[in-house]
Formats: structure tokens, sequence, C-alpha cells
């Protein structure tokens, strides 16, 4: 596993950004999906981050 996804998956949340980095997605593109609800996001006030268990549980890696 990269080094830079490693670092993603080691805290509870990551930025959308982030998470569709690790799906393969630019960074617009990763705004697109999680407006769509294709991405997982929970919202905090205006701060929106993607849970990272949902990210592990979409690439089929295993728990941590």
């Amino acid at each position: 596993m990269a080094e830079w996804l490693e670092e993603i998956l080691r805290h509870p949340t990551t930025s959308i950004p982030n998470a569709g980095k690790a799906l393969g997605l630019s960074r617009n593109a990763s705004y697109q999906a999680a407006g769509r609800g294709e991405i997982l996001v929970l919202q905090f006030g205006r701060l929106k981050r993607v849970p990272t268990e949902w990210l592990r549980s979409t690439l089929l890696l295993p728990k941590k």
C-alpha cells in the first residue's frame, strides 16, 4: 500500500479530496461525487469529512 494512503488511513476521518485521491478521482470529481452521495460525508457545521473506515471498506482493504 502506498505510504500516502497509509497516512490517510491512520486517522478516523479524511478530507474529500484525499478520499477522492484514494479512489482515483480528481479534486473536482471528488466534491461532485460527495455532492451526489457517492462518497460518504460527515458534516460538522461547514466542515465535511469522510470516515476512513468507509474508505477502507470501499477499497476492499482489511479492517485495522
